[in-house]
């Protein structure tokens, strides 16, 4: 019986290990997150005094975000999207879409 306690203990200490992320991964998925928050969707009518923004790259973010296995990096997306979202708004990101 002592063989299989530390065999499920050993086990237990690899599983934990490989559930570290780099740092490399984490910069990645924050640039990932600025450059989706910042892009916007602009219907604009032709005669350019009437448009609607959409933010659909923040919204798309989001969908990334939930799916995270790490909750608390989540809570840091979430800020940096709605930090890109903000600048978005005011740069002239995104797609303009005149109908």
């Amino acid at each position: 019986m002592a063989k299989s306690k530390t065999k499920t203990v050993t086990k237990k200490l690899t599983s934990r290990s490989s559930s570290k992320q780099l740092d490399s991964v984490f910069i990645f998925k924050m640039a990932l997150f600025l450059i989706l928050g910042s892009q916007w969707l602009y219907i604009v009518n032709p005669t350019g005094d009437a448009q609607l923004p959409l933010p659909v790259g923040a919204v798309i973010g989001v969908v990334f975000a939930t799916h995270e296995h790490f909750k608390i990096d989540r809570k840091i997306e979430y800020v940096i999207l709605l930090l890109a979202m903000f600048i978005g708004f005011w740069l002239p990101m995104g797609i303009t879409i005149v109908r």
